[in-house]
């Protein structure tokens, strides 16, 4: 591991403590790995606009382990446009019982994310490179999933269209934000079946910038195609 992100062990490994998650003790040293990896291949692909070390420890790491609470205890979880991996991997490495869909069309950030796979062992990773428009909900095993993630999205009804009809009935959306200077007006114009169920604010450790992560829920009573 580079001396740059080995730097930041201590940062990270407090991070996650005050996150409330109860990592095995080796969650540390391969989320780094995969933070070096990412670095590594950043240089050649342009994954992310990230460069700095300590960046991709709040900016990447912990702010994606941010929303394990919320997630952790779900069957399966689809991570929408999730361009490097990000919330999906740190996601699987952080919750082995958590079956991870990384859903990623451009071909050079899937690559990357399966060679992430690869070296870390991450069993309970998939990624798919696919545009999300031509998956259907059964494609999943099962015939779709618990939830989806995303912070691609800027916009929840975009969000709802595209990922929505993958989750199981009673199912939930995830949408990481930053500042919500429009969520309630964006809540209004959710496809029909679909509401904002809950707002959280996110404190994310050694970031300070305004995070929250918004719930969308479907009813029992929903079906979906």
């Amino acid at each position: 591991m580079s001396s740059a992100l080995a730097d930041h062990t201590v940062e990270l490994t407090e991070g996650i403590a005050a996150l409330g998650i109860n990592p095995a003790p080796e969650l540390p040293v391969r989320l780094l790995a995969f933070g070096e990896l990412l670095l590594k291949w950043n240089r050649v692909y342009n994954l992310t606009a990230i460069r700095d070390p300590k960046e991709i420890v709040t900016h990447h790491l912990l702010d994606s382990l941010a929303v394990a609470p919320w997630v952790r205890r779900l069957r399966s979880l689809a991570d929408i446009g999730s361009g490097a991996g990000l919330p999906g991997i740190p996601l699987a490495l952080a919750c082995p019982d958590l079956t991870v869909y990384s859903i990623e069309a451009v071909g050079k950030k899937a690559s990357f994310q399966q060679q992430a796979k690869i070296e870390l062992r991450l069993n309970n990773l998939t990624i798919i490179n696919r545009r999300a428009e031509a998956i259907r909900a059964a494609d999943f095993p099962g015939g779709g999933v618990e939830g989806a993630i995303s912070r691609a999205f800027s916009n929840l009804t975009d969000f709802a269209r595209l990922a929505g009809h993958w989750v199981e009935d009673g199912g939930a959306l995830y949408a990481m934000k930053g500042a919500l200077p429009q969520a309630q007006t964006e809540a209004a114009a959710l496809p029909a079946g679909w509401q904002l169920e809950a707002t959280h604010p996110l404190t994310v450790p050694g970031l300070d910038a305004e995070r929250h992560l918004l719930v969308l829920r479907r009813p029992h009573t929903q079906q979906h195609f």
